[in-house]
C-alpha cells in the first residue's frame, strides 16, 4: 500500500475524524513528494526540523496517562530510527544531517538554562541542609554502585573489544556511574504539580535537592569527561578538574552579580525593549557555555550556571511584557482596593516574562534534542538478552541509589516519597549518555542500556509516587 492509498483510506473514515484524516493524509502525500523528488542540501533541514517538531508534539498524547512528554519524545525518536529494520529508510538522513546536531545541541543548552533560570542562588540557599544531604546522598551511592559494583559486574570487557586508544574500561565504568547520579528537575517538578503536592515540604525538599543534584552531576560530567579525554585519573587531575567547576561556578556568580547589571544598563540605553531583553539572556547563556567549553567544562555547565545567576533585578532597565504594561496603565487610573495585589502579581509575571521569553526558543529547539537523541538507539542491542537484562538490572540500581537519599531528609518528613521523588533521570541522563556517545566511552550497547535505565525511572516515578501519597496524609495543595 503507497501512501495515495493510505490518504484515500484515511478520507474514507467518519465525518468526525475527517479533519484529522486528511491532515495526516496531506502530510504523507507531502512526505512522498519530497522524497520522490531526491531533497537534498541544507534545505532539506527545512523538512527535518518541521517533521520532528511536528511529530515531538503528537508524540506528546503520552502526557494523557499522566507520562512526562520527554518520555514520547523519546520513544517515537526510537521509533524513527529503527523503521530501517523494516526497510523504510525515510528518516535515516536526519541522524547524520549537520544542521538539524546543531539544533539539537542548541536545544540542550536551551533547556540547561531554562533549568537553571527556574532557580535562584537565593532560593537554593532557603531549601537548606536536609536538601543539601540528600543531594550529597543521592549523588555518592549511585556514583560509587555504578562505577565500583555494577560496570564491572554487570558490563564484562568483552563488550569493549573497539574502545578508542585513549579510553580504557575503567573510564567506561567512571562515565556510567556519573549517568546514574541526576535528577531530572522537570520531571521531578512536573510529577509534584500532577499530584497537587507542590506546597508540601517533602517536594520542597526533592525540588532543592534535585537543583542541587544537577550542579554536582554536572560536575561529576565535566570531571569525568575531562579525565577521559586526557586518559589519565589521577588525583591530581581529579583536583586540578574539580577546582575549575568551583572556580567556574564562582566565577559564574560574580559576573552575574556585578557584570550583569552593568551590561543590561549599557544595553538598555540603546534599547528598552523585549527584543532587546531577549538578546541579553540569550547572549549571556550561549557567552557562558562558550566560557565553560574554554577552559575544559562541558557547555551544558555553563548554560546552567547562566540561568541560575540570572535574577530579575537583571531585567529591570528593560520594559516590561506587552501584557504587563497594558494592565499596569489600566490600573494606575484605579483607586480600587485590588490595586496593590494586581502589582504584587504583575510583578511575579514581569519576573517570569524572560523564562517565557527562553521558553519560546526551547519549544523549537529542545524537542528536537530529544527525538534525535532516541533516533540514536539501536534496537537490534535490545533483543540481546543480556544487554536488557543489565538495562533492568542498572535500573534497579538507580532506583535504589536515590530511594537510599531520602534518609538525609531528617525527622518529621517522609523520607520514602522524598527518595521516590528522586528517582526519574529524564533529560539530565540523556545528556550524559549523548555525550559519552560523542566522546566514544559509551558504545551501542551502553547508549542502550542508559536509555533503558531512563526509561525505566521515568515510568516508574509517577504510580510509584501517588502510591506513597495514598497511603500519608501529606497535605494537597488546594
Amino acid at each position: 500500500m503507497n501512501l495515495r492509498t493510505i490518504f484515500t483510506t484515511f478520507q474514507q473514515n467518519s465525518l468526525s475524524n475527517k479533519q484529522l484524516a486528511f491532515g495526516i493524509g496531506l502530510f504523507l502525500l507531502g512526505f512522498e513528494t519530497v522524497f520522490a523528488g531526491g531533497s537534498a542540501g541544507f534545505e532539506s533541514t527545512f523538512l527535518w526540523v518541521a517533521l520532528l517538531l511536528i511529530i515531538a508534539k503528537l508524540s506528546g498524547i503520552i502526557e494523557k496517562i499522566k507520562q512526562p512528554a520527554v518520555l514520547g519524545e523519546l520513544l517515537i525518536g526510537v521509533v524513527l530510527g529503527n523503521l530501517a529494520l523494516v526497510n523504510i529508510t525515510w528518516f535515516e538522513p536526519i541522524k547524520t544531517d549537520m544542521y538539524v546536531k546543531f539544533i539539537a545541541e542548541l536545544g540542550v543548552i536551551i533547556l540547561l538554562f531554562q533549568v537553571g533560570l527556574e532557580s535562584t542562588i537565593h532560593e537554593m540557599k532557603k531549601v537548606g541542609v536536609p536538601a543539601l544531604i540528600v543531594a550529597l546522598i543521592g549523588v555518592a551511592v549511585p556514583f560509587a554502585l555504578g562505577t565500583l559494583l555494577v560496570g564491572p559486574l554487570l558490563i564484562p570487557k568483552e563488550h569493549f573489544t573497539s574502545l578508542p586508544s585513549n579510553i580504557t574500561i575503567d573510564h567506561v565504568y567512571l562515565f556510567l556511574g556519573a549517568t546514574l547520579t541526576a535528577t531530572s528537575v522537570g520531571i521531578t517538578a512536573r510529577v509534584f504539580q500532577d499530584l497537587n503536592v507542590l506546597r508540601s515540604k517533602e517536594s520542597q525538599i526533592v525540588l532543592g535537592a534535585a537543583v542541587i543534584d544537577d550542579v554536582l552531576g554536572l560536575i561529576i560530567l565535566a570531571v569525568v569527561t575531562a579525565i577521559i579525554k586526557v586518559g589519565s585519573v589521577s588525583g591530581l587531575d581529579v583536583i586540578i578538574i574539580l577546582g575549575k567547576a568551583i572556580g567556574f561556578l564562582v566565577g559564574a556568580v560574580a559576573i552575574g552579580t556585578y557584570g550583569a547589571p552593568l551590561l543590561t544598563r549599557m544595553l538598555s540605553v540603546i534599547s528598552k525593549s523585549g527584543s532587546m531583553k531577549f538578546t541579553f539572556v540569550i547572549s549571556f547563556c550561549l557567552f557562558f557555555s562558550y566560557l565553560a567549553y574554554l577552559i575544559g567544562l562541558a557547555p551544558i555547565v555553563g548554560a546552567f550556571a547562566a540561568g541560575l545567576v540570572l535574577d530579575q533585578v537583571h531585567y529591570k532597565p528593560f520594559d516590561s511584557s506587552l501584557f504587563v504594561s497594558e494592565i499596569r496603565s489600566i490600573i494606575s487610573r484605579s483607586s480600587t482596593e485590588l490595586k496593590s495585589e494586581i502589582e504584587q502579581s504583575l510583578k511575579k509575571h514581569d519576573h517570569h516574562h524572560v523564562n517565557e521569553l527562553v521558553a519560546s526558543l526551547g519549544m523549537f529547539v529542545t524537542p528536537v534534542f530529544f527525538v534525535l537523541t532516541g533516533m540514536l538507539v539501536d534496537l537490534r542491542t535490545f533483543m540481546q538478552v543480556e544487554i536488557l537484562l543489565s538495562g533492568l538490572a542498572i535500573s534497579a540500581v538507580a532506583i535504589l541509589g536515590k530511594v537510599v537519599a531520602g534518609l538525609g531528609a531528617g525527622k518529621g518528613k517522609n523520607k520514602l516519597l522524598i527518595g521516590i521523588g528522586m528517582i526519574p533521570r529524564g533529560e539530565v541522563g540523556l545528556i550524559f549518555a549523548t555525550t559519552g556517545k560523542a566522546i566514544g566511552v559509551v558504545n551501542d550497547e551502553i547508549y542502550s542500556i542508559i536509555v533503558i535505565m531512563v526509561i525505566t525511572t521515568t515510568l516508574i516515578t509517577p504510580p510509584l509516587l501517588s502510591i506513597v501519597l495514598k497511603k500519608t496524609n501529606i497535605a494537597i495543595d488546594k
